[in-house]
């Protein structure tokens, strides 16, 4: 029995079918190697502000949070010592965050236990320091390219 051709479509979710499931146990299963102490929600806040200072709303908005559970989140940093919140210079009635060295520190050492987890893996597999970094930037490469593929319709529609 022959199988019908199919459509590039077609074949892109038949590739793709798992990719979400497998995505979401990688994330899950990092998170746990990483040992932070705190929430996703937590872990998520403060990777949204390692680079830069963010308002409440673009926390919201780079985290997937909503505004409320982001301010609540907010504060429980800022009572670890891990973020900082004060009152926008231009507009007192936004907040402005960031992370502190402390939270800084945190964050790398969390992401330092998960970077072990996956050397000791592959290593287990028999893959070599070199051959444990290509597999990671391939990794991160297809994460990348699938990004900015959804993305893209995204940001013509804005232009």
């Amino acid at each position: 029995m022959h199988s019908l051709p199919m459509s590039d479509e077609q074949r892109v979710v038949a590739a793709a079918r798992g990719l979400l499931r497998n995505i979401g146990r990688l994330s899950r299963d990092l998170y746990l190697a990483g040992e932070f102490g705190l929430s996703r929600s937590h872990v998520s806040v403060l990777d949204a502000l390692e680079t830069r200072g963010l308002r409440v709303t673009e926390l919201a908005a780079d985290t997937g949070l909503t505004q409320p559970r982001v301010t609540v989140v907010l504060q429980e940093l800022a009572e670890r010592g891990f973020a900082e919140r004060t009152r926008c210079a231009t507009d007192r009635r936004a907040v402005d965050a960031t992370i502190t060295p402390e939270g800084r520190r945190y964050l790398d050492e969390a992401r330092q236990r998960m970077a072990a987890a996956l050397h000791t893996g592959l290593a287990a597999r028999g893959s070599g320091a070199d051959d444990s970094e290509r597999v990671v930037l391939a990794a991160r490469a297809a994460v990348s390219t699938l990004l900015d593929a959804l993305h893209a319709p995204i940001e013509a529609e804005v232009s």
